[in-house]
């Protein structure tokens, strides 16, 4: 094999890139570093990065420049080349087209596609340190990558079973909308805002004839979901996604937590207000993942505060219910409204409310037996990268990490075979 072979190798470029030279020179702070003289042959040469075409020159543009390649063990590697303007018909004058890294990008498609891999598996910030580079440079590295692995696949060819959701990304009322496959888990779409226009949008995406297709959606109890839903996909059962169902009886259940503790401290008992205060998650969570002290609250409660432990057996009910599914689950779910409506609770009492105006889309969930356990391991991780989105600058950038982890798109590392 040649020096030069060597060198593509090493580099992870094509084979119609011609090297010209390689030179080793002192960078910042002495740093050393290599760098490669590179240029597009002939045939690739002269193309718009936009559309591909052959294009006419128009100038030499700002004279060479420089591109980040993959290190060389621990020394930083340096693509350089001449970077002219060409005239598009279409696109006007722009800089001609590279093979061996993205239009816009100051680093080699190995490098940012290796730096992905990277961002999909850990943190960002994690990333920055071990490619030398900034946190605003791996999340526009991640956006151009995705970007160019959207138009390689139709995510949203063969989906018939979806779950439709809203996401708080940050503070100030800001939501994302997403759009997950039931079958796979995989995010197909997302957008930022939570509207009918934003729905519409998916639906726009989707198509007519792949939108009649759908068999079955999933949501919370959001009526400007509904509404479209019914509008574009009138062959598709509408479901209500039995974690929001759970989550309603769950923010009941505090509500009537917090309304006993103000009570207690309003009549002097402020060290029983204080004991209840702190049982908020032996109430809240589901009984198989208690911790012993949170054990130990749960059967205070129940020989303490009756209101508040039939109020919590009422919500373990409303969880039995998605359980059993079925004729048996309709039946349980009739039995848990009436318990509500009966229980004297002004809380659970609304709650039988709310269950009663969705009666009908709960059991078309119990009935299809359709189940949001991949879509929320999903909504999980969504929320754990929403926690961090206080660095993401644009809802865009925190929408390709969510593409780039939870929707196919993380590319393999360079050199690896898919």
């Amino acid at each position: 094999m040649s020096g030069v072979s060597v060198w593509r190798v090493l580099l992870g470029v094509e084979r119609h890139v011609v090297i010209e030279g390689v030179e080793v020179e002192a960078g910042d702070g002495g740093e050393v570093v290599v760098v490669v003289s590179v240029r597009s042959s002939r045939r690739q040469g002269s193309r718009c990065p936009r559309c591909g075409r052959r294009c006419p020159g128009y100038d030499r543009g700002d004279g060479r420049r420089r591109w980040r390649g993959l290190d060389l063990g621990s020394t930083r590697v340096f693509l350089e080349a001449e970077a002219p303007r060409v005239r598009c018909r279409e696109h006007g004058v722009i800089v001609a087209a590279v093979s061996w890294a993205r239009h816009g990008s100051a680093f080699t498609a190995a490098f940012e596609e290796q730096t992905a891999w990277l961002a999909a598996h850990t943190a960002a910030s994690v990333v920055a340190v071990l490619t030398r580079s900034s946190w605003r440079a791996v999340t526009a590295m991640v956006a151009r990558v995705v970007a160019e692995a959207r138009g390689r696949s139709d995510r949203l060819a063969g989906v018939v079973k979806i779950a439709i959701d809203e996401k708080a990304y940050r503070k100030g009322h800001r939501y994302l909308t997403v759009v997950t496959d039931l079958d796979t888990g995989r995010v197909v779409w997302a957008a930022e805002g939570r509207s009918k226009a934003t729905v519409e949008a998916f639906f726009t995406a989707l198509g007519t004839q792949r939108a009649a297709a759908l068999t079955h959606v999933g949501c919370d109890g959001a009526d400007w979901i509904h509404t479209v839903v019914k509008a574009k996909a009138p062959n598709a059962v509408l479901c209500l996604d039995s974690f929001h169902v759970v989550a309603w009886a769950s923010e009941a259940v505090d509500d009537v937590r917090r309304r006993i503790v103000q009570e207690l401290k309003a009549t002097g008992r402020g060290e029983d207000a204080a004991t209840l205060k702190g049982s908020r998650w032996a109430v809240l969570k589901n009984p198989a993942n208690l911790t012993d002290g949170q054990t130990e609250s749960l059967a205070s409660i129940k020989k303490t505060n009756g209101p508040l432990y039939r109020a919590y057996l009422i919500k373990e009910q409303l969880r039995e219910v998605f359980r059993i599914k079925g004729v048996r689950g309709r039946r349980l779910l009739a039995g848990v409204i009436a318990w509500a409506s009966r229980s004297r609770i002004p809380e659970m009492v609304d709650l039988a409310r709310k269950l009663r105006r969705f009666h009908d889309l709960i059991g078309n969930t119990l009935d299809t037996g359709i189940t949001s356990a991949l879509a929320e391991n999903t909504n999980t991780h969504i929320a754990a990268l929403a926690r961090r989105a206080y660095g993401f600058h644009t809802p865009e950038a925190l929408i390709a990490m969510i593409e780039l982890t939870r929707g196919g798109l993380c590319p393999q590392l360079p050199g690896r075979a898919a």
